[in-house]
């Protein structure tokens, strides 16, 4: 298929700049293949599922990986001038054992060389970058250094939260994003992006949840660059995604094999979850424990057979989360929905509202 097939026009007033309140009154759009479309919200969500089911979480925790500094150029070039630059941090250099090397992005980038420095707290004795290396994709290699606390601390004292180009290009990034993008269940440092169909898991809702007989399960995936860059390539099999690292236990490999024998549903909450479940499923249709990195990338010909159902925010044109919930409900009823939600008034992206998604294979 062709990068093109997944596009459609989405009005700028569908971007949703902050989450519902309450979380539970976010519209909630049930896709039930071969073509059925309903509408309900979260608070609906105790409605749908049953007792025995399976819900599926990812619990890794978003860093603050967006910073501002002032680059000083390498050697003190008189050619070049001490400029402001933003910082975005993808992914930890693991090659590196004893020093803290990172994947960004910068902006602006082009004048950025190796062994410039930046200083993110201009006047003190505190965090900084080395430039090491630029690569030809844009990204950087950047040592940190000259904080005193751990780097997550100091991360959250320094950086702000690294909301999508979307939402910060309409409106400053504040105190109150450090809370509502982050999921109430996040444990595990290391995601550049949240897992945005958890917001719309509170505490609440889970009690409500358990006490209809659902059984919660955890997974980790550090969110990183494939989840948000654009696909180039014309044709989608073309594109490679990112490697990302995701952690499945052992015991939850084991509590959801027992729920596909006894017939109970996985519900994957979000498309990491379900990318790492995919990862983790072997070609007998068992979960096996995984600890490693994965750049799975789910497309409509490929059949999802990991999970029934798929609860997700509402995707970019032509983006891999769109082609992956084409791949999970069937592409012309995604398109026919999506098309619904524009028209109805959906909310779009990581603050929208979401979807109900059943697998149009049966497993």
């Amino acid at each position: 298929m062709k990068l093109a097939d997944f596009d459609f026009h989405l009005p700028e007033e569908r971007i949703a700049l902050r989450p519902a309140d309450p979380r539970s009154s976010a519209r909630l759009m049930v896709i039930e293949p071969p073509n059925r479309i309903d509408h309900k919200t979260i608070a609906n969500l105790v409605d749908l599922v049953r007792p025995g089911d399976v819900m599926v979480l990812n619990d890794t925790k978003v860093i603050s990986a967006q910073l501002k500094g002032i680059r000083y150029p390498r050697n003190s070039d008189p050619n070049q001038n001490n400029v402001p630059i933003e910082i975005t941090l993808i992914q930890k250099n693991l090659n590196y054992a004893d020093i803290e090397v990172w994947h960004a992005f910068a902006q602006p980038g082009r004048r950025l060389r190796p062994l410039d420095v930046i200083d993110f707290e201009p006047g003190f004795n505190g965090l900084k970058a080395e430039v090491l290396a630029k690569h030809d994709n844009g990204m950087f290699e950047l040592r940190l250094y000259g904080y005193t606390d751990d780097l997550i601390s100091t991360l959250d004292r320094v950086g702000l939260m690294p909301l999508p180009p979307y939402i910060r290009s309409k409106r400053i990034i504040d105190e109150q994003d450090k809370i509502d993008y982050q999921t109430h269940f996040a444990k595990h440092d290391g995601s550049v992006a949240a897992p945005t169909a958890g917001l719309h898991i509170t505490s609440d809702t889970v009690q409500l949840l358990k006490d209809k007989g659902v059984i919660f399960q955890y997974l980790t995936l550090h969110v990183g660059p494939g989840t948000f860059l654009p696909v180039r390539a014309n044709e989608i099999k073309d594109h490679k995604m990112h490697f990302e690292w995701g952690y499945i236990g052992a015991e939850t490999a084991a509590i959801l094999n027992d729920a596909r024998r006894n017939n109970n549903r996985i519900i994957s909450v979000g498309t990491t979850s379900l990318r790492l479940l995919e990862s983790a499923i072997d070609l007998n249709g068992q979960f096996q424990a995984f600890s490693d990195r994965t750049n799975i990338f789910i497309t409509p010909d490929k059949k999802v057979r990991s999970a029934n159902i798929i609860l997700t925010n509402f995707h970019l044109p032509k983006s891999t989360l769109f082609m992956l919930v084409c791949a999970f409900g069937g592409y012309d009823l995604l398109k026919l929905a999506y098309n619904k939600a524009i028209s109805l008034g959906y909310r779009f992206y990581s603050y929208g509202d979401a979807c109900w998604i059943e697998n149009q294979n049966s497993l």
